[in-house]
C-alpha cells in the first residue's frame, strides 16, 4: 500500500505550478498529487492532464474531495489565512506558502486555528535550506572570524515590476514576498532572541503602491548587529550576497563564491596598548597606523554556485518525514511568529512612509 501523501493544489501561478510540475514531481514515491485547482480553467486543466489529478475552478469543491490528506495553499498572499482555515474546516492538514499571513495577529489566530482544529500546518519557508546561507552560518559558528560583530545579507535587483505583488490589497511589496526567508535567516544569523530593530521602507521603480526597496537592521542584546537588505531597484550588485565581520576575519559570499580572510587560529593576538603620547614623523610604534604585531592571515575559497535549488528541494523531505513518521521539523511555529512579528513591526515603523 502506497504510502504517499495525497496532496490538493490550490493556485497555479508561478509558484503553485513550479512546485508542481518540478518539486513535488522529483519525488514521486513522496507525494501524490491528487487534485489541482485555479480560478484559470486552463491551468487547472494542464496540470491536471500531466498529473492525473482531478481538475477544480471551485476551491470549496474541491476540499470536499475526500483523498485529500494535504492541500498545498499558493494563492495570493491576502488570501492565505481564508484558505488555510477552509482547509482546516474540511477535515485537511495545510502546507502554507510563504508569507504565512499579512499580518502577526492574523498569523497568531492562524495557529490558534490549526491547534484548535487538530489539524497540521507547515509553512514553506525552504530557504532555511539555502546553500550559501548555511555555508556561512558554519563559517560564523565555527569560530575562525572571531566574535562576529556584524552581518550583512542582501536580495538585489533591478525589475520594473507590474504584477499583483506590486498591490499591497492582495498582500504585495518585498517585506511581504522575499521578506520572509531574510528575515528568518537574519534572526537566525543574530544568535540571540533579544533584539531591537531599526527599518526604511520605499517604492522605487515598481508599479502598484507597495516597497520595492527595504532595509532592516536587527541589533541584538549580544552586540551582533544584522543588516538585511531586498531592492528590486539596484542596477548593480544583483542577487543574494553575505559579507561578515568579525574580530578576526572576514566572510564574502557574493556570486557563487564564498571569500574568507581571517587570522591564523594558533595565533595569538596580544592587546594593543596605545600611547596617548604625541607621535612623531610617523604614525605609532610601528612607523604606520597598525600595531608592530605582525598578522599571519589564512585565506580561503569556495566555488558553491549561484542559487542550490537542490538544497531548497530538501524541505519536501523534510516535510514528508515530519508529517508521516513525526520527525522534528527545522521550521516551528515560533519560528514563523518570528518572523510575522517582524514584519508588522516594520510595518508598523513605515506607516507613514508608504502610501
Amino acid at each position: 500500500m502506497s504510502n504517499k501523501i495525497r496532496l490538493g493544489i490550490v493556485g497555479l501561478g508561478r509558484i503553485g505550478m513550479h512546485m508542481a510540475n518540478i518539486e513535488i514531481s522529483s519525488f514521486p514515491e513522496l507525494y501524490e498529487i491528487v487534485a489541482v485547482c485555479d480560478l484559470i480553467e486552463e491551468r487547472a486543466k494542464k496540470l491536471g492532464e500531466q498529473t492525473g489529478a482531478e481538475i477544480y475552478t471551485d476551491y470549496a469543491e474541491m476540499l470536499k474531495q475526500e483523498n485529500i490528506e494535504m492541500v498545498y495553499v499558493a494563492t495570493r498572499s491576502c488570501d492565505h489565512y481564508m484558505h488555510t482555515v477552509m482547509a482546516f474546516e474540511a477535515g485537511k492538514d495545510v502546507l502554507l506558502e510563504k508569507p504565512a499571513t499579512i499580518s502577526y495577529n492574523q498569523a497568531l489566530a492562524l495557529f490558534a486555528k490549526a491547534k484548535e482544529s487538530g489539524h497540521k500546518l507547515y509553512v514553506h519557508q525552504q530557504r532555511r535550506l539555502e546553500a550559501a546561507f548555511n555555508a556561512v552560518k558554519e563559517v560564523i559558528d565555527s569560530g575562525k572570524l572571531g566574535k562576529v560583530y556584524e552581518v550583512n545579507t542582501e536580495q538585489n535587483g533591478f525589475q520594473h515590476r507590474d504584477d499583483w505583488q506590486t498591490i499591497s490589497e492582495f498582500g504585495g511589496g518585498q517585506l511581504l514576498n522575499w521578506g520572509p526567508h531574510l528575515i528568518d535567516q537574519s534572526l537566525q544569523f543574530l544568535g540571540t532572541s533579544s533584539y531591537s530593530l531599526q527599518s526604511y521602507l520605499c517604492q522605487e521603480t515598481a508599479g502598484g503602491d507597495c516597497e520595492d526597496h527595504l532595509r532592516i537592521r536587527f541589533i541584538g542584546d549580544n552586540n551582533r548587529v544584522v543588516n538585511m537588505s531586498i531592492s528590486g531597484a539596484t542596477a548593480l550588485k544583483e542577487g543574494r550576497s553575505f559579507v561578515v565581520y568579525g574580530d578576526r576575519g572576514a566572510a564574502v559570499y557574493e556570486d557563487g563564491v564564498l571569500k574568507l580572510r581571517y587570522i591564523n587560529p594558533e595565533q595569538v593576538v596580544p592587546e594593543i596598548i596605545s600611547d596617548p603620547g604625541t607621535p612623531g614623523a610617523s604614525f605609532g610604534a610601528s612607523g604606520t597606523y597598525e600595531s608592530e604585531f605582525k598578522i599571519d592571515w589564512i585565506t580561503e575559497e569556495k566555488e558553491m554556485g549561484v542559487e542550490g535549488e537542490g538544497c531548497l528541494m530538501q524541505y519536501w523531505k523534510h516535510m514528508y518525514e515530519s508529517y508521516r513518521n513525526g520527525a522534528p521539523f527545522f521550521i516551528t511555529d515560533n519560528d514563523v511568529l518570528s518572523i510575522m512579528r517582524v514584519i508588522s513591526e516594520v510595518k508598523a515603523q513605515n506607516k507613514y512612509i508608504m502610501k
